[in-house]
């Protein structure tokens, strides 16, 4: 099982981290924000984080029932802008996203993805010369505001971006144009709905991403449930992945979800036609994906698992 942490941030830090709670840097504005696997105790003091601090994510009364967030408040403690700007770069490929405060603490990024976004760009650039320079189509599902997306799209791919929030999609779309890409196709549909019709189209992906929430709405209501809904929409997803020069990757933030857990989903779609124990040649990572703060405390946020035949 591997443990990644991003290497690729100059734009983004975790300061500090407990007593419930994350202190971070995103480009020129410190941020605190609940964080409900920061069990520990901080390193630095409580007036060391709010003298930093830009603002503050407080919520009414923490973290909701079966695992959903309430909404909540920023509280400002400096003067910041309400959007703002930030890159993540290696000398392979960089993009832009513009953050912004939500009533949900997000900003607009999960900066422990970053290793993801390598790994896609690795295994489409790989891919786009295994095919002589032809472009493979890649599918980003529960896609938010398309980090994902950029990192394909810079390695020569033909992405489809898919989220149910028009919102979000609108978006992805400013990153997109910050980041000087063009040409991503844009879906608001429920994904399940799109995987389905899909396959039954016959339309095949080189690569497809997957970051699935713990709940959710299409944008005609269709309720989605990760525990009810994720191996069903691992089923239909392996009938529109190419059985040969491609990838997967799964990410999952639920609690509760191992990555073991995870391994297992995707064995039991995919290879489920293997004989036991074995693979055909695909090639599985699973593991688990960290920020280390200042002080070198690890703290997990999601589980992976990336397929790659």
């Amino acid at each position: 099982m591997l443990l990644e942490s991003p290497s690729g941030w100059k734009d983004y830090e975790l300061i500090d981290s407990g007593d419930f709670q994350k202190l971070e840097r995103f480009g020129k504005y410190i941020l605190i924000r609940p964080e409900p696997k920061a069990l520990w105790q901080p390193s630095l003091s409580e007036r060391e984080w709010t003298g930093m601090a830009h603002t503050r994510f407080t919520t009414g009364a923490g973290f909701g029932k079966a695992g959903k967030e309430d909404s909540g408040t920023w509280h400002p403690l400096k003067k910041m802008e309400e959007q703002w700007p930030i890159t993540y770069g290696k000398a392979e490929f960089s993009f832009k996203l513009r953050l912004g405060l939500t009533s949900f603490k997000h900003v607009g990024v999960f900066p422990e993805q970053a290793p993801n976004w390598d790994y896609i760009y690795k295994e489409t650039r790989n891919l786009v010369e295994q095919s002589n320079g032809a472009k493979p189509k890649i599918l980003n599902l529960f896609a938010y505001t398309g980090a994902a997306s950029l990192a394909a799209k810079a390695a020569g791919a033909d992405v489809t971006h898919l989220d149910s929030v028009k919102q979000v999609v609108n978006w992805s779309r400013v990153n997109m144009e910050l980041s000087k890409l063009d040409n991503i196709r844009w879906v608001i549909e429920d994904a399940l709905r799109f995987v389905k019709r899909e396959a039954k189209r016959g339309n095949i992906y080189q690569g497809i991403i997957m970051d699935p929430p713990a709940y959710g709405h299409g944008p005609d209501g269709e309720r989605w449930k990760l525990d009810e809904h994720l191996f069903e929409m691992l089923t239909e997803v392996s009938k529109i992945l190419s059985t040969k020069e491609s990838f997967l990757v799964l990410n999952l933030y639920s609690n509760g979800y191992s990555a073991v857990l995870a391994d297992t989903l995707v064995r039991t779609s995919f290879l489920k036609k293997e004989s036991r124990g074995a693979t055909s040649g695909a090639e599985l990572q699973y593991g688990e994906l960290v920020l280390r703060d200042g002080f070198e405390k690890n703290l997990p946020l999601s589980v992976f698992v990336r397929l790659k035949r």
